[in-house]
């Protein structure tokens, strides 16, 4: 089954015309509880993962979230996996057409975050094709996904916390008039979309943090967004697919199946609802990475 936003309850453009050059696409991967093998785009599922290739450790210093330190070597886990074919508008670079994203599922450094890998490949080039293996004992269970199949659909995003100070001081009054006349929040219902994402904007819980590549010095670009739940108490009434909506859509979609199914398949808790944003520096040699991780 397809996933659907519902079309913004207001045109953004139209009122804010100052956000046309801000906006950006995004690829909402709506995680459901599923069954995918290694051949299909999914958060949490088997990788397409060469036999001949050693699956990816973590050597690094490493607790669990009652602080005891764990080996130091452990596989990692697969967060997310998706084909060209499922997002199109996405840049992958040239002769390759997967993605693979995994993280190893304990807690490092000050901010207790999990620690990142990103793979790029030719999934003609895989031959014979190697077991994922569970995940290490002791690991967090918040920080390691469900399988889920994907559902991704493209979305057009605008800033939430990503304005320059001018702007948003510009912008702000009507923002306020907006509610006032719709009850519309800019930034819960119009900006950028909750949720498990490619692109767009980085769904940032605190204030950004944009890093810079070491190599080239200028900022990053957001890769993937992993975040705790597909929408909060606010986002649901715009960002909540169509198909995950009960009868009567007015109810918060926790009285529903279909929306406790919606914010939770993935079964991540990332600190306090928070998230885990992946950048790239596509222009440098191996498209370096960072990541940031916040919680409220």
């Amino acid at each position: 089954m397809v996933r659907h936003t519902p079309p913004r309850p207001v045109d953004v453009e139209e009122l804010f015309p100052e956000l046309v050059p801000l906006r950006k696409d995004a690829i909402r991967l709506h995680p459901r509880s599923g069954d995918p093998t290694c051949r299909d785009s999914s958060v949490g599922g088997p990788l397409l993962w060469p036999a001949d290739e050693p699956w990816p450790v973590c050597a690094e210093e490493h607790f669990d979230l009652d602080g005891r330190q764990h080996d130091a070597v452990v596989p990692v886990v697969p967060i997310a996996q998706v084909y060209q074919r499922d997002a199109p508008s996405m840049s992958f670079p040239q002769g390759h057409d997967l993605l693979q994203v995994l993280w190893c599922p304990f807690e490092h450094g000050e901010y207790c975050y999990p620690l990142p890998q990103v793979h790029w490949r030719d999934a003609r080039a895989v031959g014979q094709v190697a077991a994922t293996p569970a995940a290490p004992a002791g690991a967090p269970e918040d920080y390691v996904p469900n399988p889920c199949v994907v559902h991704p659909e493209h979305v057009t995003e605008y800033p939430s916390r990503d304005f320059p100070d001018d702007l948003h001081a510009a912008l702000k009054d009507r923002f306020a008039q907006l509610q006032t006349d719709t009850g519309w929040l800019y930034h819960y219902h119009l900006a950028d979309a909750p949720g498990i994402k490619l692109g767009g904007y980085p769904g940032w819980t605190q204030d950004p943090a944009w890093p810079d590549c070491d190599s080239c010095g200028r900022r990053m670009q957001h890769l993937l967004t992993v975040a705790s739940r597909e929408y909060d108490g606010e986002s649901w009434r715009t960002w909540l697919p169509i198909e995950d909506r009960a009868a009567d859509y007015t109810q918060p979609p926790w009285y529903s199946e279909e929306g406790k199914a919606a914010a939770d398949a993935a079964g991540l808790m990332l600190g306090d609802v928070g998230g885990v944003y992946i950048f790239e520096c596509p222009s440098c040699p191996g498209r370096p990475i960072s990541h940031w991780f916040d919680c409220s």
